[in-house]
């Protein structure tokens, strides 16, 4: 190879190996400069890159042969004609192999040599890219699972985990939902981890993909002084302006499924509201107003499911039926996502759910009842609550007392401030569908588009999700049953 020549190749190999898929760029280029088929081998003699999809036994024993002795270059002739073998000496003891079948007759042991050099960078650089890649997703997972937990109310499990993932999960915090683009996810969790100074808790929600979730401390969590959390939403606008940004009260970690619900509800309002910003700010927890008898209520209504036994080792037990509920009624149809099962399985558990408590799950009447002993339970679970048939109040007694009646009226209070006369009765007739559009709209004699229109300027009015889940439909449901109106 004269000098001119060779140096032409190194810098077309240095441009090549600087772009975009440098490995696959090199060995196309190789491959029209030798006049061969070119491509790369793992250790095992499996093709790991490049066009061509070599299988002779003779290269796996050649690529076998060198790794035992060490050897860093073979020609082979045979059959296929000649055949170079060039180790790269990336990796420990597990290099990849460069092979050249049935190249042109003149030599090219120079241009092997500095191809496999520069290869070699390429793939190290690559394979550095993927393990990074692979360890982001594991991270990933991981979160999810405490963000599980925490939504399921298991607190010690998920401060376990993320004490081992860091950083630690937060006493006290203020929830956001955060919406934008998919690919931009990133870019705003890594505003916010500046903004909270590396202590939030940035989760990629594992139902919607444009939803990132973060739980950044309160100035009381921590000894630091506390960080202004007035510009957050201008902070993750400046660098996704299409973003919305829901925000709920300070809750404390065993309330964070709670925390969620709120800014899950304030991004609804922040989603037709200039700047897209919302934060939720009013007080709407039923089980307050319900006394010592809730609880005592909850866990009779619970106690089929807490009890259950399975009949075979890989079935759901009580915690994960729980579990299961819990999804459901946060998640409706995005609970496979987010449990990471299959929809058949979500569908048995249901079935399962169903039989132990007598519920019919896809009715909004057993749903709300459900969550609301859910909520109780979660509130209260470590207090111990035995019950005597005939002696715990039903649902409908709870909902009788004057208590439940004032909450009740500051669920619907909001549509009469907002001026919305035919609010009360469209929420009525959704929930009687069960939330089904095509239904509410027959029953108010309008057109489903503009049921969907009332019920989005009913969102506005409530500052609460009710199209998208979590949904404010089981609280609305209990309210208006409180009242008599349904």
């Amino acid at each position: 190879m004269r000098g001119a020549d060779r140096a032409d190749d190194l810098v077309t190999l240095a441009r090549l190996a600087a772009g975009p898929g440098a490995v696959g760029a090199v060995l196309d280029w190789l491959a029209g400069r030798t006049g061969g088929s070119v491509a790369l081998l793992g250790a095992d003699g499996s093709t790991l890159a490049g066009r061509s999809r070599p299988r002779p036994e003779v290269l796996t024993a050649a690529v076998a042969d060198m790794r035992r002795t060490g050897t860093p270059s073979a020609v082979l002739g045979g059959e296929m004609g000649t055949i170079d073998l060039v180790s790269l000496g990336a990796g420990a003891g597990q290099p990849p192999y460069l092979v050249v079948l049935g190249r042109e007759k003149h030599r090219h042991g120079v241009l092997l040599a500095d191809t496999a050099r520069f290869l070699g960078l390429c793939w190290r650089l690559e394979e550095a890219e993927r393990t990074r890649e692979q360890v982001a997703v594991a991270m990933g997972h991981s979160r999810e699972v405490v963000l599980h937990l925490l939504m399921i109310g298991s607190v010690a499990a998920a401060r376990r985990i993320a004490g081992t993932l860091g950083p630690q999960l937060p006493e006290v915090s203020r929830v956001y939902v955060v919406e934008c683009p998919a690919g931009r996810r990133p870019e705003v969790a890594d505003q916010i981890e500046r903004f909270a100074r590396g202590r939030a808790w940035i989760v990629r929600c594992p139902v919607r993909a444009r939803h990132l979730i973060a739980l950044v401390p309160s100035g009381r969590d921590s000894a630091e002084p506390a960080v202004s959390r007035a510009h957050l939403n201008q902070l993750i606008a400046e660098h996704a302006p299409e973003s919305r940004v829901g925000a709920s009260e300070e809750v404390p970690l065993r309330e964070a499924a709670i925390g969620y619900e709120q800014a899950f509800h304030a991004l609804a309002v922040a989603r037709g509201v200039p700047g897209g910003y919302a934060r939720f700010d009013r007080h709407t927890d039923l089980a307050p107003f319900l006394g010592g008898a809730g609880p005592a209520w909850a866990a009779g209504f619970l106690a089929p499911c807490l009890s259950h036994t399975p009949a075979r080792r890989p079935d759901p037990g009580a915690e994960e039926l729980l579990a299961t509920l819990t999804s459901w009624l946060t998640f409706d149809s995005g609970a496979n996502r987010h449990l990471k099962i299959h929809r058949n399985t979500l569908a048995a558990r249901l079935r399962l759910l169903g039989e132990l408590l007598g519920l019919d799950l896809t009715r909004v009447a057993d749903q709300s009842a459900a969550w609301l002993a859910l909520r109780l339970h979660s509130t209260h679970r470590t207090t111990t609550h035995r019950t005597t048939p005939g002696e715990t109040a039903t649902l409908d007694e709870l909902l009788a007392t004057p208590a439940a009646k004032v909450w009740a009226r500051s669920q619907l209070r909001p549509l009469e401030q907002a001026g919305l006369p035919a609010g009360a009765e469209t929420i009525r007739a959704w929930l009687r569908a069960d939330t089904r559009l095509p239904a509410t709209a027959a029953a108010l004699g309008i057109s489903p588009p503009a049921a969907r229109k009332r019920l989005a300027r009913i969102e506005q009015a409530l500052g609460r999700s009710l199209l998208h889940a979590p949904s404010a439909k089981h609280e609305l449901w209990l309210a208006m049953r409180t009242l008599g109106l349904l």
